[in-house]
């Protein structure tokens, strides 16, 4: 990965999680990460677009371990003895409506920065839960986002080589994104704001923004810092991003293929 672990890693102080006590807390937490994994599930679509066979490999290797982990979190909800409840609907936004259309929208906003903010809210997790199964489960699944970041980090850099005209409407999704992932935050603090471990929401947000920004300079896609960039410079990309973005969902000739995200919730 470009980014270390220590890089990657929030100081709650001391604050933790207790199995018990924080059952309905963990069931939320757990959940989220439960329906982002079904929806990784549908990286196998990319099969047929990946750049080189390598990369297909990949791609048909991490649909597999998607798979596990939709199985790895019902067994922490099991383990909790609780059923999943639904996602927030600003996570379904970023991992239904707001994935990438383009093989290098997908590896950087999805793999690279989305799975990145994943992982470092699993870090966030193996740092402040008590020694236990879960915790064990969480550092196996760390190894393997870690695996699906690089790639994404990879397939980013090379896809900006060979068109650097790209960073800019990468950028602007990637602003769009963080914007979401702060009205998550948001709510999640609102909700659980008294608890020890939640309660530092707004400062493990200021992390992972500050990580995030670190992985998009490091790919080329940010070439100056965020701070440089006004508020109408940063509507402007944002809303060019998505008209772009969207826009492609006016061509008559788009494939049409059913999303398999519900398919397999119902499952």
């Amino acid at each position: 990965m470009l980014l270390t672990r220590e890089e990657q890693t929030f100081d709650f102080g001391g604050a933790r999680f207790d199995l018990e006590r924080d059952r309905d807390v963990l069931t939320w937490i757990f959940s989220q990460f439960l329906f982002g994994e079904v929806t990784g599930v549908q990286v196998g679509e990319w099969l047929a677009r990946a750049p080189d066979f390598d990369a297909a490999q990949f791609l048909g290797r991490q649909a597999n371990e998607e798979m596990a982990h939709v199985k790895l979190f019902l067994r922490i909800l099991r383990s909790l003895d609780v059923e999943p409840q639904p996602p927030h609907p600003a996570l379904k936004f970023l991992a239904t409506d707001f994935a990438g259309g383009t093989f290098v929208e997908h590896t950087c906003l999805e793999m690279a920065l989305g799975e990145g903010l994943v992982l470092m809210a699993i870090y966030a997790l193996i740092d402040t839960l008590p020694e236990s199964e879960i915790r064990s489960l969480l550092v196996g699944l760390s190894r393997q986002e870690e695996g699906h970041v690089s790639f994404g980090e990879d397939q980013t850099i090379r896809a900006l080589r060979r068109d650097p005209g790209q960073a800019r409407h990468l950028l602007g999704l990637s602003l769009v994104s963080l914007a979401v992932v702060r009205r998550l935050a948001g709510w999640t603090r609102r909700r659980f704001g008294d608890h020890p471990v939640l309660s530092r929401m707004p400062g493990f947000l200021g992390a992972t923004a500050g990580a995030a920004e670190l992985r998009l300079t490091r790919m080329g896609v940010l070439r100056r810092p965020l701070s440089a960039f006004g508020a109408s410079e940063r509507g402007a990309m944002m809303a060019s991003a998505v008209v772009r973005r969207y826009g492609r969902a006016l061509n008559p000739f788009r494939s049409k293929s059913d999303p398999l995200t519900q398919t397999y919730l119902r499952d």
